[in-house]
């Protein structure tokens, strides 16, 4: 295989936020997941699954998603400290608690990205009708004629977070070699209780991370791609 192919496909797939509402093809949707079975994975214990929605019932999940976070955001203008003060109506029912403060040192690259994502888009930082109306189309999947589901064994972590995020970008880059485009949703983890509405979900089997499929627009945020540092090396003692 010729090296600078793979460094190209690599470096064309970014995270798209907004997606055309043309179907994805079945036989493609299905070699998209021949080649996820390739992945890398602990032991080959494989312990994740996928659930994948389209047509009517992705459509029910973004209006159950956009509800699910209006709720939040009502409750949250009531309650500063809602989250803390435990459930409450509306608030993120998810697996794992997404929402809560990131470490100092990864706060910062998020916060970098944030402010050229908004800066890209001439959306103010007292702009909150146009932050809400971008945060929204998350909630939406930004169109996506599919949005994925990662749910992985929530008793044999962290190697089960390890072989999901594995499959996952063999999934996306699978479907960039086929010119579909794709985008995580880590923000979909926050609820669980509208995938299980529409989804027979294992017990054992925790919501890792959500994420779209579709083809990218002409729109102007499709632009935009995140900074790529290099990766961080430990200095040896020796």
């Amino acid at each position: 295989m010729d090296s600078t192919a793979f460094s190209s496909l690599a470096a064309s797939r970014h995270s798209v936020r907004d997606f055309l509402p043309d179907p994805i093809a079945s036989d493609v949707l299905d070699s998209i997941l021949e080649d996820v079975s390739n992945a890398p994975s602990w032991s080959n214990t494989r312990p994740y699954m996928l659930a994948l929605a389209s047509g009517e019932q992705a459509d029910r999940l973004r209006s159950a998603y956009v509800e699910a976070w209006k709720k939040w955001l009502a409750q949250m203008a009531k309650d500063k400290n809602a989250d803390a003060n435990g459930p409450t109506e509306g608030l993120p029912d998810g697996d794992y608690e997404g929402w809560r403060p990131y470490p100092d040192e990864l706060r910062a690259r998020s916060v970098d990205l944030g402010k050229k994502l908004y800066g890209h888009l001439d959306i103010g930082r007292e702009d909150r009708e146009r932050r809400n109306a971008l945060s929204r189309r998350n909630y939406e999947a930004f169109g996506a004629p599919i949005i994925g589901f990662v749910f992985v064994r929530g008793d044999f972590m962290p190697w089960a977070a390890m072989d999901a995020g594995l499959m996952l970008q063999t999934l996306f880059l699978s479907a960039k070699v086929r010119g579909v485009d794709s985008c995580p949703l880590g923000l979909l983890s926050f609820w669980r209780s509208p995938v299980d509405a529409e989804f027979d979900v294992p017990e054992d089997y925790k919501l890792l991370t959500g994420f779209a499929l579709g083809y990218a627009s002409d729109a102007h945020i499709n632009s935009f791609a995140a900074p790529r540092p290099k990766i961080g090396l430990i200095v040896s003692k020796k």
